[in-house]
């Protein structure tokens, strides 16, 4: 009995783990790794890549003035938006959304810190100001 007891006490308390509300302020710690690439807010420029206000519920290939590889284009030709599932696709392996992408990063495998990161970036507006 008091293993069954324990057994449910561990489940519990990993599903409250893996419900648990993404934390902002772990994105924007996370968002550094991204920062050599893109930019937010709004003084945001190109860099590498596209800046990364208002991506959140953007079309694929959203930034007028970015030259997106043909994976993104036909992503946003198809119709594509990047919603938080998306999103946390693309950031777990680029490469697996868009084979041919112009993104040189491995990914983020800890799903909670895809989590927070997309959180962070789902604060920002399209103008780069925040919600």
């Amino acid at each position: 009995m008091r293993v069954l007891f324990v057994s449910a006490l561990l489940l519990v308390a990993a599903t409250g783990a893996a419900l648990a509300d993404p934390d902002v302020a772990k994105g924007e710690t996370s968002f550094k790794k991204c920062m050599a690439c893109h930019a937010v807010g709004p003084d945001a420029k190109v860099k590498v890549g596209p800046p990364l206000n208002g991506i959140v519920g953007a079309k694929w290939a959203h930034f007028e003035g970015y030259a997106y590889s043909a994976d993104i284009k036909d992503g946003a030709a198809a119709g594509k938006v990047w919603d938080e599932a998306n999103l946390d696709n693309y950031l777990t392996n680029p490469k697996v959304l868009a084979p041919k992408g112009k993104m040189a990063f491995a990914g983020i495998k800890n799903e909670d810190e895809r989590k927070d990161l997309i959180a962070f970036l789902a604060q920002f507006n399209a103008d780069g100001t925040k919600k």
